[in-house]
């Protein structure tokens, strides 16, 4: 059994990929549409986004040796973009800008989009070009697409190590694994003593009856 799990690549995920996208609109947004100076917000907005990017990272990084520090890790990140998404409807609200839902004309086609892509190459060229509320709507998107994913896959980290454990379980495991390896060796080894001391006696009396 390994020890160490695999690492996971956490550029191929679509949640991570979700959030960076996250980040880098967050930072143009608050560029963009909110004071330069004197408004906590933008480094709360921007630390939020940075924080979920980069704990999806570190979470992962860390569930090479240790599952628990991966779901720690992992649902820091899920907070912090839920926080995100509080922050962006508090700016739609604060602002009286209208919030897509499902009546709204473009809010089907803007979670075609939010589905269907997940790179920054996709979302980038709008940031210049999509107003506030354009934005903001696409942002709360994207949030709770990455809330609905990550959820999922904390479930089956969660579900996982209840069942299989942690390293140190694996590394128990291993320990038992050589172990019984090692006695069924010894045992193995013993047998085949005790058939070479029969042989032997077998032979040595075989002597003796021709002397």
């Amino acid at each position: 059994m390994a020890i160490l799990k695999n690492q996971t690549k956490w550029e191929d995920l679509y949640y991570y990929r979700k959030s960076l996208v996250l980040y880098q609109m967050t930072v143009a947004f608050c560029r963009r549409f909110l004071p330069k100076y004197g408004d906590r917000t933008v480094d709360q907005m921007v630390q939020a986004a940075r924080s979920g990017k980069q704990n999806i990272v570190e979470g992962l990084a860390d569930g090479v040796t240790s599952t628990e520090m991966e779901l720690k890790l992992l649902n820091v990140a899920r907070s912090s973009i839920k926080e995100l998404r509080e922050d962006y409807l508090d700016y739609i609200t604060a602002h009286s800008l209208q919030l897509w839902n499902s009546k709204h004309p473009r809010y089907n086609a803007l979670l075609r989009f939010c589905r269907t892509h997940n790179d920054l190459s996709d979302y980038e060229p709008h940031f210049e070009k999509w107003n506030d509320e354009e934005l903001a709507n696409c942002a709360v998107t994207l949030c709770h697409m990455v809330d609905k994913m990550m959820t999922t896959t904390l479930e089956k980290k969660e579900k996982d190590f209840v069942e299989n454990g942690g390293i140190r379980e694996r590394m128990t495991a291993t320990r038992l694994g050589r172990r019984q390896t090692q006695n069924e060796e010894i045992a193995a080894l013993k047998a085949r003593v005790a058939a070479l001391e029969a042989e032997n006696a077998a032979l040595k009396a075989r002597l003796n009856a021709l002397e």
